[in-house]
């Protein structure tokens, strides 16, 4: 699938101040999901399936971590074909090489990861290469310098994904929306509830796990009820 047909851009519309000066308007944040580290397939088949039909969503990310590689291999072929048919971008986490040989849109790799590089030259410059920064500039900076389609930064809340995460602030988000022009990705412990302020601070996309498959109502309502707030925020903004 390629890159613009997912949207992994910074974009912006344009529209007209009082004065007659066209001013910028932003584009709504998009909903990056993420599986569970361990999952069922077919329960997770199912959530994931209700999640699509829910109303927008970007990219999704299976992220099943120290999981043997069969197991990644058989999980891939059965969501990734629902996730392009659905016109969301299907990437793996940490492995360039099976990311190719699979098929899916991208990759996403940590900074103990192979170096993005090295992942570019795997996957082929037409795929989607994200690089976690944590809370670091210099690591989004040096990312967006190299080519990166997203630089990741987080994580902004406690995660149940990770035991053991970075905190960072929200002002990391308006610092990359107003200086890179490399999408961000806000990421850690987002909820429904908590998101609001990563949208007003210029999150291109909130990267969610928990939040979707753990949501009180169902994946496909939590994915209506992202939305729906992001929509709520931009209007403000």
């Amino acid at each position: 699938m390629p890159l613009a047909t997912v949207n992994i851009t910074r974009e912006w519309n344009r529209s007209t101040s009082m004065q007659g000066q066209e001013l910028p308007e932003r584009i709504p944040t998009r909903l990056y999901l993420i599986s569970p580290a361990e999952i069922d397939l077919d329960s997770f088949e199912t959530a994931f399936k209700e999640a699509l039909e829910g109303g927008d969503v970007a990219c999704f990310q299976l992220r099943l971590k120290d999981r043997p590689r069969d197991e990644i291999v058989t999980a891939a072929k059965r969501l990734m074909p629902l996730a392009q048919a659905a016109n969301v971008a299907f990437l793996l986490n940490d492995d360039p090489q099976l990311a190719r040989e699979l098929g899916a849109d991208g990759v996403h790799i940590g900074q103990d990861d192979m170096p993005f590089k090295a992942a570019r030259e795997i996957v082929g410059a037409n795929a989607i290469v994200g690089v976690t920064c944590k809370n670091s500039k210099h690591l989004a900076m040096q990312a967006a310098e190299n080519g990166a389609d997203y630089v990741a930064f987080g994580a902004f809340f406690p995660s149940t994904t990770k035991d053991e995460t970075t905190r960072a602030d929200v002002d990391i988000l308006s610092w990359c929306s107003g200086l890179i022009e490399t999408p961000c990705v806000a990421i850690g412990g987002i909820t429904v509830e908590n998101a609001p302020a990563l949208v007003k601070n210029g999150a291109d996309f909130l990267s969610v796990s928990a939040g979707v498959w753990n949501y009180k109502a169902g994946p496909k309502q939590a994915v209506r009820d992202f939305n729906r707030m992001i929509d709520k925020v931009i209007a403000t903004c």
